[in-house]
């Protein structure tokens, strides 16, 4: 799994972000991939919509928003693995060592969901 670490906390994360106006979501996760670690992907499938209320971020500036995550399945296609300003690392990481690294509950849901081969795409 291609994951990035994190800046602003320190922990692994999937690359992802804010859409741009204008562009679609498909379009918006392969230009933030391509920001944040610099490959180029195609968008294979959809592996869910996450929504948790609980999930609230309080940012430095006063801004608080309860976020949600559109996560699509992807495959690597070219450009060169780079880290950018959002991240200290940019790596593929096997599934097993998931437990020994620093993850959001939030993430290792969804990487927990990828690893199932779910048949259909989570939503909720």
């Amino acid at each position: 799994m291609l994951l990035q670490r994190r800046t602003d906390s320190g922990n692994w994360s999937l690359p992802g972000g804010a859409m741009d106006i204008g562009e679609t979501l498909q379009q918006c996760a392969v230009r933030e991939v391509k920001e944040e670690t610099g490959l180029d992907i195609e968008i294979t499938g959809l592996l869910g919509i996450y929504t948790d209320p609980a999930h609230v971020i309080a940012y430095a500036d006063g801004e608080v928003r309860q976020e949600f995550t559109v996560t699509y399945l992807a495959r690597v296609t070219g450009g060169t693995l780079t880290v950018s300003d959002e991240s200290t690392e940019v790596r593929f990481i096997q599934p097993t060592d998931f437990a020994h690294i620093p993850i959001h509950d939030t993430v290792r849901l969804r990487l927990h969901h990828h690893a199932e081969h779910r048949d259909t795409p989570y939503l909720g």
